[in-house]
């Protein structure tokens, strides 16, 4: 049997945790992150590609480039629901092997296909369809390191590997402005790009950059990480998570959260060029998924004191001001706007939504445990510690499912500013569907869990 499976895992029993639990289990968190961050990385690469391509000789239109800014949320999101499954099913380290190397083949036929002006856009648009390989890994990963911690520290965990995790967005909008500047990899790398001014690109190094990292990662999860027999279950055994009412609930919830963080980093710069045209936005779109995923831990550590979903309550009000701001600073008949207020009201809003992503996070392990305690009210010990453990799969299962409904908001945002814009030219109704969408976010968390005697107070 190798080393890499562990047949006795504990994590409740302080002796155990203490001796030898915790430091297996920070192994593992501390290869999750990387491995995560890197997925997030690639996952957003076109958020700067399609600012570019029009420059280097892509002639597509607006339409056609915020597709592609979407196509690896909606793919990836679609994935998040399978891959949710697949840690319990195949183990944990083997999965994260297999899902942090599938990142290279999207980036590798990228790095070459931006090379060539005469790429079929069919082409392009399988190409970001597997980009979504990135945004399917945050399921897995949120699903595996649930397994290793106790409940007391499944915040800290969750919040540090989607935290750290998710500044792969902002690392990724940071470092891949310098890379395309530089030719860094020689005869593997390719040619420039001309620039309609006179200057270079090397366009393919905005995915190109990734592939050693991935690679190091890759050897790292196989080599570091570990397989949990105690977490191995049956697809059939997690499906009960989607006869639980509360479930979909928290997908609802979670869109507005996630879904916001990860659809306005993939459509801000592009939303940013069409509205205000002589700004620069890759100088700046980094800060606000910097900001958001650097808050997320400490949403959940807030969360901790005052209870998920009184935070979450405050953070949907907090996102309706937010895009209130928004629309007041854009550019209409009223006059030029102000980029500045825009940009600010942005970072208002990736900051809600990371702490959101904290408080949300923290809601699920607390609702599902207590749906299995409750099932479990008045019988035995052994049927309690049965209840615990089926609290603990559905509440891993629950996680990865969730973040996949979640990720749809980086489809879902990207194509409602190119639909608003396409049928009004501008942005506005946009914002407007968002307003909605957010008050109906607020009145489900206080109706269910924020009220007086609400149903599952969390």
């Amino acid at each position: 049997m190798s080393n890499a499976l562990i047949k006795r895992w504990e994590p409740e029993d302080p002796v155990f945790w203490q001796e030898t639990g915790s430091l297996i289990a920070k192994r593992n968190l501390w290869i999750s992150i990387p491995c995560l961050l890197l997925a997030f990385s690639c996952s957003i690469v076109w958020s700067i590609v399609v600012l570019k391509m029009p420059l280097v000789g892509f002639s597509y239109t607006k339409d056609q480039l915020f597709l592609l800014t979407a196509l690896p949320s909606l793919s990836g999101a679609t994935l998040r629901i399978f891959y949710s499954f697949l840690p319990s099913m195949m183990g944990g380290r083997k999965w994260t092997t297999i899902s942090t190397a599938s990142l290279l083949i999207p980036a590798i036929w990228l790095g070459y296909a931006v090379q060539d002006p005469t790429t079929p856009y069919p082409v392009m648009l399988i190409i970001a369809l597997l980009t979504g390989f990135g945004g399917g890994n945050f399921a897995s990963s949120m699903a595996n390191i649930a397994y290793f911690f106790p409940k007391a520290q499944k915040g800290y965990a969750n919040g540090m590997n989607a935290g750290l995790g998710n500044l792969g967005v902002s690392i990724a909008q940071f470092v891949m402005p310098l890379a395309i500047t530089v030719g860094m990899f020689g005869a593997f790398g390719g040619n420039p790009q001309a620039l309609p001014n006179g200057g270079e690109i090397w366009l393919q190094n905005a995915t190109f950059v990734w592939v050693p990292f991935v690679i190091a990662a890759t050897l790292a999860a196989w080599f570091g990480m570990n397989d949990l027999a105690s977490a191995k279950a049956s697809f059939a055994e997690q499906a009960v998570i989607f006869k639980r009412k509360h479930n979909w609930l928290m997908c609802w919830l979670y869109l507005g959260t996630f879904g916001s963080f990860i659809g306005f980093s993939a459509g801000f710069m592009l939303l940013s060029k069409t509205q205000f045209p002589d700004v620069d936005p890759t100088k700046v779109a980094f800060i606000g998924p910097l900001i958001g995923a650097l808050i997320r831990p400490l949403g959940g550590m807030v969360s901790d004191k005052l209870g998920g979903a009184r935070v979450t309550l405050g953070i949907f009000v907090g996102m309706v001001v937010a895009v209130l701001g928004v629309l007041s600073f854009l550019p209409g008949a009223s006059g030029a706007g102000s980029f500045m207020g825009f940009f600010l009201c942005f970072l208002a809003l990736f900051l809600l939504a990371g702490i959101g992503n904290g408080s949300t996070y923290r809601m699920i392990p607390t609702i599902f445990s207590t749906l299995a305690m409750r099932e479990a009210k008045g019988r035995d010990a052994a049927s309690i510690k049965e209840a615990e453990a089926d609290g603990a799969r559905e509440s891993a299962a629950a996680a990865g499912f969730i973040s996949a409904i979640g990720a749809y908001g980086g489809f879902i945002i990207p194509q409602t500013f190119g639909f608003s814009m396409k049928a009004t030219g501008a942005a506005e109704a946009a914002l407007y569907a968002f307003i909605v969408f957010y008050v109906s976010c607020a009145a489900l968390t206080w109706w269910y869990f924020a009220r007086k005697n609400a149903e599952m107070p969390c």
